[in-house]
């Protein structure tokens, strides 16, 4: 099959993962059709396979690239030094790294009910490996006296959230600069780890 005019796989590949990324978080997974992804991208609906193979192939490489690209940032952070300065440092980037993506978090929790059970597992196991490193980092402050936790997991878990949570009210230019955010948030997440 010939190639529409003007397309190039380097350029329309992107297009059509950020197409989709846009028009599923507006509308949602199950809204959204391939020719309506198509129609964004600017290329006939056939032409989207030459891409992906299909609708759910296409969700699961964006939840998969999110996650990618979340551990990688990760693992390019310092991981050394004291607890607190760890937790510190966890909670700085993950608030900056999540609000350059606000469609890939929304989609990311939002959608994972639309992935096919093989793709959730994949999808689950990373996330657990990112929530697994800040529940080490817990259980070594707690280890360390630094930390009074009763439950290592569940203290986990509602860091995480919370620091998710100032997706859906920050916006840039508001009331408060994002170092002034991350101090404020990071100030709550000490207090409730001492």
């Amino acid at each position: 099959m010939a190639r529409t005019a003007g397309s190039h796989s380097d350029i329309t590949g992107p297009r059509v993962r950020e197409a989709a990324l846009t028009l599923f978080a507006r509308h949602g997974y199950a809204a959204v059709s391939m020719r309506q992804i198509a129609k964004e991208v600017g290329v006939q609906a056939g032409a989207l396979y030459n891409y992906t193979p299909d609708k759910q192939s296409l969700l699961f490489d964006l939840m998969r690239g999110h996650m990618d690209d979340l551990m990688t940032a990760r693992a390019n952070e310092p991981t050394q030094g004291a607890p607190q300065d760890r937790l510190e440092a966890f909670t700085r980037f993950h608030i900056r790294f999540h609000l350059e993506r606000p469609k890939a978090v929304f989609i990311s929790y939002m959608e994972l009910r639309n992935l096919t059970s093989e793709n959730f597992a994949t999808i689950e196991d990373l996330r657990r490996r990112y929530e697994g490193a800040l529940e080490s980092l817990l259980q070594a402050g707690r280890d360390a006296g630094h930390f009074h936790l009763a439950d290592t997991k569940l203290t986990t878990l509602a860091i995480i959230a919370m620091l998710n949570g100032v997706n859906t009210w920050y916006r840039s230019g508001g009331r408060l600069s994002l170092p002034e955010v991350e101090a404020v948030y990071w100030d709550m997440v000490r207090k409730a780890v001492t």
